[in-house]
């Protein structure tokens, strides 16, 4: 049986990228908002407060996550971008997703949340230059990392989330 915390595997942070691969990583992530809007389409309350696997977070968890994991992600590139090696502080994800406004906010929001905000990384993501990738942050738990190794991470994030949603509803004949 497939670990259902990583769907599609776990991440890869490759600190050397092609331009090909840069181009695919920037393309998932252009297509994870309406990847993740078709993966909660259609369900009822009580299905997105289903968990997507025991002891994991529920639908509307996820659906809120994303986004608030996005802009984290956005806010570092722009920071590696514009700083000499910056450090980035994590934020309690899990705690996060118990905040009010995650159960009392409609999914709705953090979609059309992630949809503009991947407008704007996007834009930002095909402007950068191959050595635009090489920038680095300072990361708590990763220590220095450069921005292909963040873009990977990412293009990975939407879609491990995404197959969450989508692994569950296949489980449950939705």
């Amino acid at each position: 049986m497939t670990d259902l915390r990583y769907p599609v595997g776990k991440a890869r942070m490759e600190p050397q990228l092609t331009d090909e691969e840069r181009r695919e990583m920037i393309d998932q992530i252009e297509q994870a908002p309406a990847r993740l809007r078709a993966a909660v389409e259609g369900l009822t309350a009580e299905q997105l407060d289903t968990p997507y696997r025991p002891e994991g977070w529920t639908v509307r968890q996820v659906a809120h996550h994303v986004p608030d994991s996005h802009l984290n992600a956005y806010i570092r590139f722009k920071l590696a971008l514009t700083e000499e090696e910056p450090p980035v502080k994590t934020y309690e994800e899990a705690l996060w997703a118990k905040l009010p406004d995650t159960a009392s906010v409609p999914v709705e929001v953090s979609l059309v949340l992630l949809e503009s905000l991947h407008r704007r990384w996007v834009a930002v993501l095909r402007s950068m230059s191959a050595g635009d990738f090489e920038r680095t942050l300072r990361h708590p738990d990763f220590g220095v990392i450069n921005l292909n190794q963040l873009l990977g991470m990412y293009s990975w994030h939407g879609r491990h989330h995404v197959a969450h949603v989508t692994g569950l509803r296949e489980r449950m004949g939705w």
